[in-house]
């Protein structure tokens, strides 16, 4: 699976979130239950689910014992599963495929558990990592293309007799937007390269994640509305480029981990006592 999945010839998804645990992922509570003969049942419910309805399958997490960290377990759970039951969800940026699973009875056999029973909590998080300088690297995209359409816009619309771009003002924001992009784009890049070489110099792999993906989703939001102010009214524009970043851009700060979440793991890492 993984082969065709990096050639792009099958479409995965993660499915973590449910209906009451999303940020807080011990409190999971699709079962899947073990039978005589080896194989799984499972029941329960996963929404915000990227990909579903596209996904040729799925890995998904659900619990297999009673302790909050040590009961979850993950499976490879494939689209067209019987009892498995895909419906479309709707976002503010409704061309991001999203969706709802249900599953009533659905049977996998043993070979589609992923690892060991009570391994899925840390390869959820492992995964997490990994995925949240991603998330960063889309927020710099956005925001660069953002600073791009704020440029242009400045560049030729005229106010006063003369463009926007010849006011300090206009100016100091364009360096300003800039500068935060430069910024968030070396803290995503440092990230990856600790997750790429498994170090944990200059503090571990997991906070620089959780650094790059909350200082990246956080400017991206920051400079897609300040490239709107300067666009003034065209921005607001339904299907203008900035209208669309600026729907689309709200959603990075809560999808791998919201904000504060992140802020919480770079906490504990900070108060974590050194090892001696």
């Amino acid at each position: 699976l993984l082969p065709r999945a990096a050639a792009g010839t099958v479409i995965c998804a993660l499915a973590l979130t449910e209906p009451e645990a999303d940020s807080d992922l011990a409190g999971i509570r699709t079962s899947a239950r073990q039978l005589a003969d080896g194989d799984y049942v499972l029941d329960g419910e996963k929404v915000f689910i990227s990909n579903a309805g596209l996904a040729d399958s799925h890995v998904l997490y659900a619990r297999t014992g009673e302790h909050p960290k040590r009961g979850l377990t993950a499976f490879l759970l494939p689209r067209d599963t019987a009892g498995l039951e895909v419906t479309p969800m709707r976002l503010l940026c409704d061309d991001h495929p999203i969706g709802r699973l249900v599953l009533r009875g659905v049977r996998l056999p043993q070979s589609a558990r992923i690892g060991e029973e009570g391994q899925g909590m840390a390869l959820a998080l492992g995964t997490l990592e990994h995925f949240r300088p991603s998330v960063g690297a889309a927020a710099i995209g956005m925001a660069g293309r953002a600073l791009d359409e704020a440029i242009a816009h400045v560049s030729r619309r005229q106010q006063f007799g003369q463009p926007l771009s010849s006011f300090q003002a206009t100016q100091l924001a364009l360096a300003e937007m800039a500068t935060e992009c430069t910024a968030a784009a070396l803290l995503v890049q440092h990230a990856a390269q600790l997750l790429d070489s498994k170090s944990d110099a200059l503090g571990s792999a997991a906070m620089a994640s959780a650094m790059a993906k909350l200082a990246a989703t956080e400017m991206a939001q920051r400079v897609v509305d300040r490239s709107l102010q300067l666009h003034g009214g065209s921005g607001l524009l339904a299907g203008s480029p900035i209208e669309r970043l600026y729907r689309e851009v709200r959603a990075l700060r809560i999808y791998e981990g919201t904000s504060e979440i992140q802020k919480l793991i770079i906490a504990r890492h900070l108060l974590r006592p050194a090892k001696t």
